[in-house]
């Protein structure tokens, strides 16, 4: 906190909450022993936390690397001061508390001074990917309530050619040329520097609302208020690990809620600085380049990153790591193995949602079991619940609410009542993922609650054998459904992608099929596979349903297409 910020009373307890992670780094008993939610009555986490922070405070806050070596830096208080004229532009253009904004914006510095704006105004903003275009736009518009548009030349490319009906009325604001009809974001710089708010803020206002990646189904609208993800995200900000002066590069994509747990709110409840490095082809050695050259010592990244950085002397880089972290699918023990006898740190998991911030977690010093997601954060009461309700050593991952119920949880789901009432029966949030604990509290993942099934009477998870799979050097990504057989009801088969190299040949089955009987129990060995690309939602993730409904319409016995292939035992 800068010594020429006088903090409020809710300020000063936010950062009692927050000191009280930061000093127990190492210490996970310590966490969860005095670590408790704040109880915040006028709070904005913008305005209130920030703002104090940032005033008279030029440490780095964010720092943009772009491919031809061009930067942005910017400090605390350059933030704090260009959110204030955005605040201000925003006024100007007619948006008030409780307004929606979709927000289609790249790693590029008005993304985050246009989230700081919105969270001192009291707008609600709906982020986006810009590849967002066509049907899932359109929706996102109108079931949004979208009032004004904040993107770039490629969201402005994509509303082009929507229906001109959908945007009647719709504010438009472009970063970059824009065109007729559009407002210039640039126009925000010669807005005031100081920034007072029309109408108050309350911590229950909403504030973020995310349409979910939707694997099973329409997207949902998750909506998070002003405390839950601005000061539910101390959990997230623990389980990275993060301190004060920390360089923090979290490889994520804009528009999703990973981005604003990690490129954001956890990063800046830390006083970290946000780094960013926008490429446009991953290559490993510029990468670790990166790493070196501007002295990151935080970094998060999906497990595609870590298999590609490991096919690199990662010993010869001279980097300054002190956190290394994975999230968002499985990610083999093999390659957490060669990265610590590389580097000599241990890459550490963890487990959340949109509707959730950092839930679960193996946070930096504590224990590391492998295959395990860790142990509930700090603020978080979690147990699994079977089928009867009650709780299990397996069941389904549940967040219990009423006292305990964690700041960090979504308000609910902004356009379905119903499916609220469904997700948050019986006392407990319920996550829709099925996991086991251990004894010593341990929590290891199974699997979508609709995609486990069973083989012979046997359960299967298909995040188990996905995760054994991708072990094999010829397997790029795979999904594991359950296929109609006469004999056993459903056998375990295999969708895969063919890693570069590798040819999608009877030969290549053969060997991925005598891999699986080595590695796993003859009750859950993947019977059949298919060479396929596999369907996935705009954000990434696998549309196992559409699989499902696939093998469903299909024979019980023999090869259904010359792409599939059967376990010969």
């Amino acid at each position: 906190m800068s010594s020429s910020a006088t903090p409020t009373p809710d300020t000063s307890t936010f950062l009692a909450a927050r000191d009280a992670l930061l000093n127990a780094r190492t210490d996970y008993q310590a966490a969860v022993r005095d670590f408790s939610w704040p109880a915040l009555d006028d709070f904005n986490w913008a305005r209130d936390y920030f703002d104090q922070i940032a005033a008279d405070n030029d440490k780095p806050a964010l720092h943009i690397l772009e491919e031809d070596g061009t930067e942005a830096i910017l400090s605390y208080a350059d933030l704090s001061r260009r959110s204030n004229q955005v605040a201000n532009f925003l006024v100007a253009n007619g948006a008030k508390r409780g307004d929606r904004i979709l927000v289609m914006l790249a790693n590029e510095v008005p993304l985050w001074e246009t989230m700081l704006a919105a969270i001192k105004l009291g707008t609600v903003l709906i982020p986006a990917t810009t590849l967002l275009a066509g049907a899932d736009l359109a929706d996102r518009v109108t079931r949004g309530g979208v009032s004004m548009v904040i993107t770039n030349d490629t969201g402005v490319a994509s509303f082009a050619d929507l229906d001109s009906s959908l945007i009647d009325g719709v504010m438009l604001v472009a970063v970059g040329s824009g065109g007729e009809g559009w407002t210039p974001y640039a126009d925000s710089h010669d807005a005031d520097v100081s920034f007072t708010a029309p109408e108050a803020t309350t911590p229950s206002d909403p504030l973020l609302e995310y349409f979910t990646s939707g694997t099973t189904a329409k997207p949902k609208l998750v909506q998070h208020t002003q405390a839950s993800y601005p000061v539910g995200h101390l959990s997230t900000m623990y389980w990275l690990g993060l301190q004060p002066g920390d360089v923090h590069w979290t490889i994520s994509s804009p528009g999703w809620a990973k981005h604003a747990w990690s490129c954001f709110f956890a990063p800046f409840n830390a006083q970290a600085c946000v780094f960013l490095y926008n490429y446009t082809r991953f290559d490993g050695p510029t990468v670790l380049n990166v790493l070196v050259d501007k002295g990151v010592n935080t970094l998060c990244a999906p497990p595609t990153v870590w298999r590609f950085l490991i096919q690199e002397d990662l010993g010869a880089y001279d980097v300054a790591l002190r956190e290394l972290i994975s999230a968002g699918e499985p990610l083999n023990p093999e390659v957490i193995d060669q990265v610590r006898s590389m580097w000599n740190i241990t890459i550490r998991d963890g487990y959340g949602q949109t509707e959730t911030t950092a839930q679960i977690g193996n946070p930096p010093g504590a224990e590391l079991k492998p295959g395990s997601m860790g142990r509930p954060m700090p603020g978080y009461e979690i147990v699994l619940l079977n089928a009867d309700g009650e709780e299990a050593d397996e069941g389904e991952i549940c967040i219990k609410l009423g006292d305990d119920r964690p700041m960090a949880l979504m308000n609910g789901y902004a356009d379905d009542a119903d499916k609220t009432a469904e997700v948050m029966r019986d006392g407990a949030y319920h996550t829709g993922d099925v996991a086991s604990r251990d004894t010593d509290g341990y929590i290891t993942y199974v699997g979508r609650a609709d995609d486990v099934f069973k083989a012979s009477g046997y359960r299967i998870s298909p995040f188990e054998l996905e995760s054994v799979l991708i072990e094999h050097p010829a397997v790029a990504e795979a999904a594991v459904v359950p296929s109609p057989d006469a004999l056993r009801g459903f056998v375990p088969k295999a969708y895969v992608i063919a890693a570069p190299g590798h040819e999608p040949t009877a030969e290549t089955a053969a060997d991925i099929f005598a891999f699986m009987r080595e590695k796993v129990s003859g009750y859950k060995l993947v019977r059949r596979l298919e060479f396929a690309d596999l369907p996935k939602t705009i954000s990434g993730k696998i549309r196992r349903v559409e699989l499902r409904g696939q093998e469903d319409a299909r024979p019980a016995e023999g090869t259904r297409n010359d792409a599939e292939f059967l376990e010969s035992r």
